[in-house]
Formats: C-alpha cells, sequence, structure tokens
C-alpha cells in the first residue's frame, strides 16, 4: 500500500519563518527587507510617495529621505497602513509572523503579552493587517465550481435560570436583532470570498456581480439559493440527508465556517457586530493561503500592508473612542 507521506502543514517546508529569525537578524536587516517588499522595482531604493520620483536623499539618523524633486520627506512605512508606527521593524515584523502563525487566529491580549505592548497597540494592528489583506479580494470574480453557503453569528440571548422562564430563542420575537449572516463563495481549489448580510438570501445580487455566468453553482436546500437557478447552473444538496451526493457538495464552504467558528469560540471568543467582516475576511484569506508557508505568508501580509493606504477606519482609534 503506497503512504500518502507528510501532511505539508507538518512538513519543514511550512516552517520558513519564526520569532528566533526575526529577532536574530536585527533591527536593520528587519528595515531593509521592508525597503525590498516596499519599493521591489528599485530592489529596496527609496521612491516619492508623492511625485514618483527615484531620487532621494537618504537621512539614516531618521531612517527617512528626501526627494530631490519635490522636497517631500518620507520613511518607508509613510501613507501605507503602517504610517505613524511607534513600534520597531523587528517587533512589527514579530507581530505579522505571530499573526500567520495562528491556524485560528491569534488574539490581541496574546500579542500583547508576547511583545510586552499595550492591548491597544495590538488589536488595532491586527486590524490593519485585516483591512490590508481584504483589499487584495476586492474586485475578484469566480468561476468553475463555486460553493456557496452562509451560517449567522451574533445575536445570542443568554437563557434565563430557571427552565420556566425560557423562551424560544428561534423566534423572531424572542431575537435581539443583532444577528448576521457570512455568506461564503468559494471556488473548487481555487479562492474564496465572504459576505456579511442580514440574511442569508440578501446575498444572491452580489453572487450576480461575483460568479461568472459560466460557473457551476453548488448549494443547500435552503429556499434562499432558489433564485440561482435562474442565472447558473445549480446543484442543490440536502444535508438532512447527506453530506455529498451525485457529486453535489458544500464542503469546501463547510470547511470555511469551520475555521471561522474555532477562530470565534477558541480564539476571539466574540467576533460578530461592526468587525464580522474582518474576521470574516481574514478566515477567507487563512484558507486561501493555508498551504503557503508561514514565512510566505508573512511576506505576503508585509507586502499587502505596504501596499495599502492608511487606514481611516482605525488612525487614531482609540483618540477617537475616548
Amino acid at each position: 500500500m503506497k503512504s500518502k507521506g507528510q501532511h505539508f502543514l507538518l512538513s519543514a517546508k511550512a516552517r520558513t519563518i519564526s520569532l528566533k529569525q526575526v529577532y536574530t537578524m536585527g533591527e536593520d536587516k528587519a528595515y531593509a527587507l521592508f525597503r525590498s517588499l516596499r519599493w521591489p522595482e528599485t530592489e529596496g531604493a527609496a521612491v516619492c510617495p508623492r511625485c514618483g520620483c527615484c531620487d532621494a536623499y537618504d537621512i539614516p539618523s531618521r531612517r527617512k529621505f528626501q526627494c530631490k524633486a519635490c522636497k517631500h520627506q518620507f520613511s518607508v512605512t509613510s501613507g501605507t497602513i503602517f504610517a505613524a508606527r511607534k513600534l520597531s521593524f523587528t517587533d512589527l515584523l514579530a507581530a505579522i509572523v505571530l499573526f500567520v502563525n495562528g491556524a485560528k487566529g491569534v488574539s490581541a491580549l496574546q500579542i500583547s503579552r508576547d511583545l510586552d505592548v499595550q492591548y491597544k497597540t495590538a488589536y488595532v494592528l491586527c486590524h490593519k493587517l485585516r483591512e490590508a489583506i481584504a483589499k487584495g479580494q476586492a474586485g475578484i470574480r469566480l468561476d468553475g465550481i463555486v460553493e456557496i453557503d452562509g451560517a449567522y453569528f451574533g445575536g445570542h440571548i443568554r437563557p434565563e435560570n430557571r427552565k420556566e422562564d425560557r423562551r424560544d430563542r428561534r423566534l423572531a420575537k424572542h431575537q435581539t436583532g443583532k444577528r448576521q449572516c457570512v455568506v461564503i463563495m468559494r471556488e473548487r481549489k481555487g479562492r474564496s470570498l465572504p459576505f456579511v448580510v442580514r440574511h442569508e438570501g440578501d446575498a444572491v445580487p452580489i453572487v450576480r456581480d461575483r460568479v461568472g455566468t459560466l460557473a457551476t453553482i453548488h448549494a443547500d436546500e435552503a429556499s434562499s439559493w432558489d433564485d440561482l437557478h435562474s442565472g447558473w447552473q445549480t446543484w442543490r444538496i440536502n444535508h438532512s440527508l447527506a453530506y455529498s451526493q451525485d457529486g453535489a457538495c458544500t464542503n469546501q464552504a463547510e470547511s470555511y465556517f469551520s475555521r471561522l467558528r474555532r477562530m470565534e469560540v477558541g480564539t476571539h471568543h466574540h467576533i460578530a457586530g461592526p468587525y464580522l467582516h474582518a474576521y470574516a475576511g481574514e478566515a477567507s484569506w487563512r484558507e486561501d493561503n493555508r498551504r503557503t508557508s508561514n514565512g510566505g505568508q508573512a511576506m505576503m501580509v508585509v507586502g499587502a500592508g505596504l501596499a495599502s493606504r492608511q487606514s481611516r477606519n482605525w488612525t487614531g482609534y482609540w483618540q477617537r473612542a475616548a
């Protein structure tokens, strides 16, 4: 009998970076890494973000540059999601490594303890990273075989202590109205796109915008997906009878929700509310890149952060909340 071999995640190929390597490389090499990822076309040579000039004075004492054309002073993180950072480049890279190493996510509290930084710092940084990787999903269209499913999060109602005082929490009149539905659209052996809607059926217009007309859609028997038959070849699976039958299944979509549920229960404990879409996007990114080494994932996150504009949602977040 032929052996299946070692799983990728258990192999040495999956481990290409560690905290030990990050802190061994030192601040100068970490800074050089950020430069090479910010300006890959010039091999790390500074390019003015204002006028695009490639000729700039180096100010090594402040790790800044001054453009010879427009006299604008800038740094390697100017205008990016890492702008106005207080962490050293070594700590910033270490935080990103911790972020990608969590198979089911990592809490801001754990990062704050591992790096000895304030919880507020770790919380905002994690959300900035989620915002950066989510921008890479903008404009994506799915083709081929696409699995679609939805799951509800939030709106938990704590049951009463005494049995006779408990209400049927399934009824709409007893719900809080805070429950939201995460809908995942996932290509077989391809990319995935999550969206947060009020009800599962509200995602049908989004499907029309993001799924190619020649695609084949697999969904469960929920009535929310009945309208899909008018636009695509649609296969349905009744989960009360089978998980996969006659070629129809939504196992890849269910795999996504398995990860997202474990992120909620085991790591973050509460991911509902206005930031549910951020955690849904993070779970999607982790699913899509599960066969990429942790070093490759870290470089992807750093590159996405340096390619993203300064965050309007998270810059000065705690000052606005005060």
